[in-house]
């Protein structure tokens, strides 16, 4: 029986596939769940359009996301932390400073999707890896001052 997933299943199928399976375990446990429709025509069609919308949708997104990456451009985050006399900073550096900093500067980012390459626990410059999509990742320079 061929049915239509609605969500990822593992070892079947991932979203909007159209697969092949025993009947019984379609209509006991894939269809009541709600994981699957019947592949009949008319919802074969339907899942051909969302995915169409879908697709362009996803398109605009990643445009928004590279347009993002080109206004932050060379910005450089400057973040003050109370730091010893060798340079160490009491703490750490976390995403949640770097998301405010960038907040500052107009830029709204959730700190989800900001990465460090290193840990940040001293005075100096480090990266900071954006992740604005799955297809645009934006490199930052962190600024680390004492304060």
């Amino acid at each position: 029986m061929e049915v239509i997933l609605k969500e990822d299943v593992a070892g079947l199928g991932y979203k909007n596939d159209i697969v092949n399976v025993k009947p019984g375990y379609a209509r006991n446990y894939l269809i009541p769940k709600g994981l699957a429709i019947p592949a009949t025509a008319s919802n074969k069609k339907i899942i051909a359009e969302n995915i169409k919308q879908a697709a362009h949708k996803a398109e605009k997104i990643k445009q928004q996301a590279q347009q993002l990456a080109e206004q932050i451009g060379d910005t450089v985050i400057q973040i003050v932390a109370k730091a010893g006399e060798s340079g160490k900073i009491f703490g750490a550096v976390t995403t949640t400073q770097v998301a405010e900093a960038l907040r500052e500067k107009g830029f709204e980012i959730d700190r989800r999707k900001i990465s460090f390459k290193t840990e940040i626990k001293m005075l100096g410059q480090y990266v900071a890896v954006l992740d604005l999509h799955k297809e645009v990742k934006k490199e930052i320079v962190i600024d680390v001052v004492a304060g």
